[in-house]
């Protein structure tokens, strides 16, 4: 029997009021960010588990790696089943040191089935500009695994093709990056609102009293270093970053139609309307019936398979909603519906096509 259940899912509601953020958490710095540094390399010591002798790519990175210690090797000679190649990837932190390390995310790239057991050569890393900013090396720490056995029989466990080398590379170039000297800082909000926007260059100048930030629009905001922090650049932006401010939040509805999850923000109001939903109930029973020729036939006896299908509706509730509802009461009024998040959804898109619906509504 197969039944189609409605799938409950939760409902995320924002608070009443949103509360105040640090502008450290609003906003970043303009040039202080990370950069994205990749390579490629090779993955020894696997137990029979690394790519297939079809993965050019390995070969050949195999072979020269040989070259360049002393053997000589033809790509077509060897037998790669116990090396990978790999992708790595990381993330080179602002203000970073020569000498200090970072992790490193690697990926295989060929038809390797586990990097379990791993580990990565002398690999170097380089940015978006072609230089070379760090160098990888060290065992894998793989989060998982995955044994086959006979009859094509196989438990895996988490992602065993994705291993991570904590503190793996080791920074061979800087940044550049200078701070001292600098008569403005340059602040950007993640996400850009005049009102949030308006707000901070408030807080800042309450913070420094005195006039020393304004907003260039409704993400840049620029302040001019005060006299006292001429030589600090490090504790102005210290003083900037700990002010704190309240965000201002859209009216938002936003649905997942893929795992019926409906997260609605605190400003969404809905106007004056009447919402009737009536829930339908579909059930399968499917069952085996025995079909017999007749007697001195010349048929066959066999097994068919016997359906039955029922569907019921419940009868329709009606609600009223009235103008411009609070959050609270919006989903107060829902439930007295009856409707689970998958219905939500589909009144929702037919509120806002009504023109009620007083949010923006965004599909993910």
């Amino acid at each position: 029997m197969h039944r189609i259940l409605p799938v409950f899912v939760l409902l995320a509601l924002l608070p009443a009021a949103a509360g105040a953020a640090r502008l450290k958490d609003l906003a970043m710095t303009k040039g202080v960010r990370d950069n994205q540094l990749v390579g490629y390399g090779l993955v020894v010591g696997l137990n029979g588990t690394g790519d297939g002798s079809k993965a050019a790519f390995t070969t050949q990175g195999l072979a020269n790696m040989m070259e360049q210690l002393g053997v000589h090797v033809r790509p077509q000679d060897l037998k790669v089943k116990n090396v990978a190649g790999v992708m790595i990837t990381a993330k080179l932190p602002p203000f970073v040191k020569v000498g200090q390390t970072v992790d490193v995310l690697v990926s295989s790239l060929g038809d390797a089935t586990s990097l379990q057991g791993g580990t990565l050569l002398a690999t170097t890393m380089k940015g978006l500009d072609g230089q070379v900013y760090a160098v990888a090396q060290g065992p894998l720490a793989v989060g998982g695994f995955a044994v086959g056995g006979g009859g094509g029989a196989a438990v895996q466990k988490n992602h065993p093709t994705v291993a991570r080398i904590p503190g793996g590379a080791t920074v061979e170039r800087e940044v550049p990056l200078a701070l001292a000297g600098r008569s403005e800082l340059v602040l950007s909000l993640a996400s850009p609102d005049f009102t949030t926007m308006s707000r901070a260059v408030q807080a800042v100048n309450r913070q420094l009293a005195g006039d020393f930030a304004r907003a260039e629009d409704g993400a840049t905001l620029r302040i001019r270093v005060p006299e006292a922090y001429a030589g600090d650049i490090v504790g102005l932006l210290a003083a900037v970053e700990s002010v704190e401010v309240v965000p201002d939040m859209p009216a938002r509805v936003v649905l997942d139609e893929r795992t019926g999850t409906v997260v609605m923000g605190e400003n969404v109001r809905i106007g004056r309307v009447a919402v009737s939903h009536g829930n339908l109930s579909l059930e399968i029973r499917t069952g085996a019936q025995v079909s017999q020729p007749a007697p001195l036939g010349a048929g066959e006896t066999v097994v068919v398979p016997a359906t039955d299908i029922a569907v019921a509706e419940e009868p329709d509730r009606l609600v009223v909603l009235d103008g411009g509802p609070t959050i609270t009461e919006v989903v107060r009024a829902l439930n007295a519906v009856g409707v689970n998040p998958r219905d939500l959804i589909a009144i929702f898109h037919a509120i806002k096509a009504a023109g009620a619906l007083q949010a923006d509504l965004s599909i993910i």
